[in-house]
């Protein structure tokens, strides 16, 4: 591939960057932020159809709403029917490849409503088809273990799909089906919340209620022999449904979660509990996430999540600013207005976080707290408010780091299931915040900044792989093994270790070395970036490691002649894979990369425009310094 030189680069790289900071500046909301669009799911819209089914079947409540509710079901049905995969399986996404666990809760999605496995008995053969040549059968004693396999010791969604394949009779009826359900202990919910690192539950901190209500199922169902535990169990069963109740946002969806909601609705209601409040609120909640095609999300929006990236897109821009003052303003009290000022109910994280949206079912968590932090310290100077909220903000990443110098997600010292664990990711994320704001906090909280840096990076140290990259926790790339992404992972450490280079953490220059090398080696031959060495390039990973790399234009006057020749061809090369995305209109084409919780595939219209325009933007901005003539 030719280089490009600048005569060629910058017109066309301008007219690219103006486009796409335009048409990401119109995707926001009549309210001035930005709210996104996540994709619809095959495995929310299953297990969506399965929770109303069993609430339909089980409940003697209003004839109007069962009506609405058979109407919502048959809309499900159709829109799996007609979003199989062409092998007759299921992926979390329409553009996913099948796994075993989303085709399995669709074929059981059949299996729950009366007649639909002989109305769509094609789409139904199908997958029973793809599930013999994956699992070896469709028997429970066959299809039961393979599922546990997938995801080894953590029960946090094996459990819920053999719950679900359980009511629905997939793999057997009564006692028989519910053998194959491992008991979740519902009971120690009822212990202390700061017991519960401790106790080691067989599920990741965020998926408490699923752990009551199908932990509730299951005994209801297949009650323990051992009569020390089913004393307990049955002692402790009205005090779990308290605390549930008790967790249950306004919304009625956990999380604002579909699948979480669902696995609540479908266990309370298959188990006696259909008019239990939780039950209804959580109805309640997956009719009004249903879309008009009949499908559901996996999540009802990301607001808070895209409209920070979206401001550290734009707001990277040297020379005029891509949001006005009155747009700037706008953002930070929007902002200001998501932070957490009380203890949340659900994790009992303390005050000062943000979570992933606006609504009431969010979380505080790392990547949002970091997130909303850079978003403030780009937006402009601080106000009286935004210092003391940034100083909670601050003070509440503090409280998260483990001990191994990681960020988890949620909670600190977890530890041991995915999710809970630190991640490279969310360490660096935090890094940059951090480093964003530590010059304006009070002195007791920069030192103590400044440990949690050192240690940090000392994490980051520790978790580079041998080859220099780094994987995250929160994304993934289907066509790689084990559903890895270090495209994704490495450029999101990297901008963090070039904030840090050549400070007091000299640290940071050996891992930003490496794991630049290495991002360089991942280019494909096209120019972008993907997963697998032979797998197709996305706009998200080709944009995030073009930025990544342009980023480290600023450090490459010391470095070797021949690392700055190969930095250089590749972000022309990158540069111009990304710009004929562009012009051509592919660029905002959205690849399945995200992670929800328990790995589940979802994709975000916004993410490719925003990754674009912070690629596109860093470049023009080297350009224009000369960095990289």
């Amino acid at each position: 591939m030719a280089p490009l030189n600048q005569a060629e680069l910058s017109p066309r790289l301008l007219g690219a960057l103006k486009k796409a900071r335009q048409e990401l500046l119109n995707a926001r909301n009549p309210f001035g932020y930005w709210v996104g669009g996540l994709s619809s799911s095959a495995l929310s819209t299953a297990t969506a159809v399965c929770a109303l089914a069993v609430v339909e079947r089980e409940t003697s409540g209003h004839a109007s709403r069962i009506t609405h509710d058979a109407s919502l079901i048959h809309r499900g049905l159709e829109w799996l029917a007609g979003h199989a995969n062409a092998d007759g399986g299921w992926g979390d996404t329409t553009l996913s490849l099948s796994n075993i666990s989303t085709t399995a809760l669709c074929w059981a999605a059949f299996g729950v409503v009366s007649g639909a496995d002989e109305k769509y008995r094609i789409t139904v053969s199908n997958a029973e088809r793809w599930l013999i040549q994956r699992a070896g059968g469709i028997e429970p004693h066959l299809l039961a273990p393979a599922i546990i396999k997938r995801y080894g010791k953590d029960r946090t969604f094996s459990v819920p799909i053999l719950t679900m394949c359980a009511l629905a009779g997939r793999i057997g009826f009564q006692s028989e089906a519910w053998s194959w359900v491992l008991p979740l202990p519902f009971e120690l919910a009822a212990c202390p919340h700061r017991w519960f690192a401790a106790l080691k539950l067989p599920v990741v901190s965020y998926a408490l209620p699923a752990l009551i209500a199908i932990g509730q199922a299951r005994h209801h169902h297949l009650p323990s022999r051992n009569p020390f535990a089913r004393t307990v169990r049955n002692l402790t069963r009205n005090r779990t449904l308290k605390i549930l109740g008790e967790i249950q946002p306004s919304s009625g969806g956990f999380l604002e979660a579909t699948p979480l909601t669902s696995f609540v609705v479908m266990s309370l209601a298959g188990s006696g509990q259909d008019e239990h409040p939780t039950t209804v609120k959580g109805a309640e909640f997956l009719r009004a996430s249903t879309r008009p095609d009949g499908s559901w999300p996996i999540d009802t929006n990301l607001a808070t999540w895209v409209t920070t990236l979206s401001v550290n897109a734009l707001s990277a821009a040297r020379g005029p600013a891509a949001l006005d003052d009155e747009g700037r303003a706008n953002i930070r009290e929007w902002l200001l207005g998501q932070q957490y000022l009380e203890e949340h109910p659900y994790t009992h994280a303390a005050p000062g976080g943000w979570a992933w949206t606006d609504l009431p079912g969010g979380v505080p968590d790392a990547d949002d707290t970091a997130g909303a932090l850079m978003a403030l310290r780009s937006i402009g100077s601080p106000d009286l408010r935004t210092r003391a909220a940034v100083t909670a903000g601050v003070d509440w990443l503090l409280g998260l780091q483990n001990r191994d110098g990681g960020i988890p997600t949620f909670c600190k010292g977890w530890g041991t299931l995915p999710f809970d664990r630190s991640s490279p990711d969310l360490t660096a994320h935090a890094l940059r915040a951090w480093a964003a704001w530590r010059k304006e906090l009070p002195d007791e909280m920069q030192s103590r900044v400044r440990k949690a840096m050192a240690k940090g990076l000392a994490y980051l140290a520790e978790s580079q792989r041998l080859d220099g990259s780094w994987v995250p926790l929160w994304f993934g790339n289907q066509f790689m093994a084990d559903d890895e992404n270090p495209v994704y992972g490495t450029a999101r450490v990297l901008p963090a270790l070039q904030d840090l280079a050549a400070t007091e953490f000299p640290v940071a220059d050996a891992l930003l070395e490496r794991g630049t090398e290495w991002l360089i080696s991942a280019q494909h031959g096209d120019g972008g970036w993907g997963g697998a060495p032979d797998g197709p390039s996305s706009t998200e990973e080709s944009a995030l490691a073009l930025e990544a790399l342009a980023r480290s234009a600023v450090s490459i006057a010391s470095s070797r002649e021949d690392r700055r020749g190969r930095l250089k061809a590749a972000v022309e090369a990158g540069v111009r894979w990304l710009i004929e995305q562009v012009e051509s209109g592919q660029w905002k084409t959205p690849a399945p990369i995200g992670f929800y919780f328990a790995k589940l595939w979802y994709y975000e219209r916004l993410y490719p425009q925003i990754f674009t325009v912070a690629a596109l933007q860093r470049v023009f901005d080297s350009i224009q310094d000369e960095r990289f003539p």
